[in-house]
């Protein structure tokens, strides 16, 4: 007959002195509390495996964060599976993999392995993180994907079609896609819940970038600019917008030492385009000139258009907008981003051929051998084009008869 164990007393758990060796004072039916020699006292519960009949040992918490009520309340719960034949151990190991999969099979974990994997430019990046990091990820990052209902997601997405960002919803709802549909692929979800909300949402607004096309307001628009009194690294930076339409983006960020004004070009890394091919673009005569006259302002820096207050970082996103306005051309009227419609569509009427204008303009070749041949073939086309786009706004701006020069045939 096993001996009878003494139930131990509060007073005796708290009072209990550490020794120069751990040892154990017992509760009774497995409940011990071994006392070390630096003072901690830890709850263990001391049981035989049902599988192997083998003695095992189980953490139960440590004193006084686990009190002596709650130790018994932990043993008699641990002896409730032991009496189903369950070993506690065995379980407490596979609850904490089963939470570990759980938070790996989450939205917002999904989402991030996702992202990991785009090559994005970085400014697209940043704005996919912000729309999972700061729309998505309150609500149901936390949730098992497989788990997410086409109900949840609506949810979120009126949260944001509620603020009247219509598009943002609509842009978000695709996104979401995206993850899901990169979950199916790996295993960790059947189906797609945004397919269920195709017309649940309102349809987006759609808002093109202001952007002056007609040649009669082209022409006072560059006379503005000729004009442009608010400092001498917006001013150029402005006349650059309407010469070489790249993305406002590139603009602002354009470093010196992609430029090779001997050779009249400006090379843009992958890492900063949007499609993550490295970008030629011609330079104008006109250009050219601008960039030397530049130089001696801003060329012992990294950046062509430096920040105002602090010219270790680029030009200001809103920068050139602010010069617009400041010119009384208000945001319906012309945008930074409008510049590349104004081009796009002048040299679309002027004849230009749509493949090339494409090319300049950086857009994506959906045939990749297409592209890489029309990379090699257009160049000298478009260095063409660029200088006599570059003449076409001097006779738009000056007033002249002079006929510019004609597109290549």
């Amino acid at each position: 007959m096993p001996k009878r164990v003494e139930p131990l007393s509060p007073s005796a758990v708290l009072n209990a002195k550490p020794k120069p060796a751990a040892y154990v004072l017992r509760d009774g039916r497995g409940l011990l509390l071994v006392i070390d020699p630096s003072g901690s006292k830890l709850w263990r519960l001391d049981y035989r495996r049902p599988d192997t009949g083998k003695r095992n040992t189980l953490s139960l918490g440590v004193f006084p964060d686990v009190s002596l009520k709650r130790a018994r309340e932990k043993r008699d719960e641990a002896r409730s599976l032991l009496a189903d034949g369950i070993d506690p151990g065995v379980k407490r190991q596979n609850d904490k993999a089963g939470i570990a999969t759980a938070a790996a099979n989450s939205f917002g974990a999904i989402a991030a392995e996702w992202l990991a994997k785009q090559h994005m430019a970085p400014a697209t990046l940043e704005k996919a993180r912000w729309t999972f990091d700061d729309l998505v990820n309150p609500y149901v990052g936390n949730r098992p994907i497989a788990d997410i209902s086409a109900p949840e997601l609506l949810d979120v997405f009126q949260r944001i079609e509620a603020r009247g960002a219509r598009e943002t919803a609509h842009r978000t709802r695709q996104r979401c896609a995206q993850i899901f549909r990169y979950a199916i692929a790996t295993g960790r979800a059947s189906r797609d819940p945004c397919a269920d909300l195709r017309g649940a949402l309102a349809p987006a607004k759609v808002t093109h970038r202001a952007a002056i096309t007609d040649p009669n307001k082209i022409a006072d628009l560059l006379r503005a600019i000729a004009g442009y009194t608010g400092g001498p690294i917006v001013g150029a930076a402005l006349k650059l917008s309407a010469l070489l339409f790249a993305r406002p983006g590139e603009l602002r960020k354009m470093e010196w030492a992609e430029l090779d004004l001997d050779a009249a070009d400006w090379r843009i890394p992958a890492a900063k385009m949007k499609m993550r091919e490295e970008h030629i673009v011609p330079l104008p005569a006109q250009a050219v000139t601008i960039l030397r006259e530049l130089q001696p302002l801003t060329g012992r820096g990294r950046y062509v258009f430096p920040g105002a207050r602090d010219p270790k970082v680029p030009l200001s996103e809103a920068a050139i907008n602010a010069a617009l306005r400041r010119m009384d051309f208000d945001k319906h009227t012309m945008s930074g981003h409008g510049f590349r419609a104004l081009a796009s569509t002048r040299l679309n009427e002027l004849g230009w051929k749509a493949d090339i204008i494409e090319r300049q303009l950086a857009h994506a070749e959906r045939n990749k051998v297409r592209a890489a041949y029309n990379r090699a073939q257009y160049m000298d086309e478009r260095r063409t084009m660029m200088q006599a786009w570059a003449d076409y706004l001097d006779v738009l701006r000056t007033g002249s008869n002079v006929v510019p020069i004609r597109k290549a045939q």
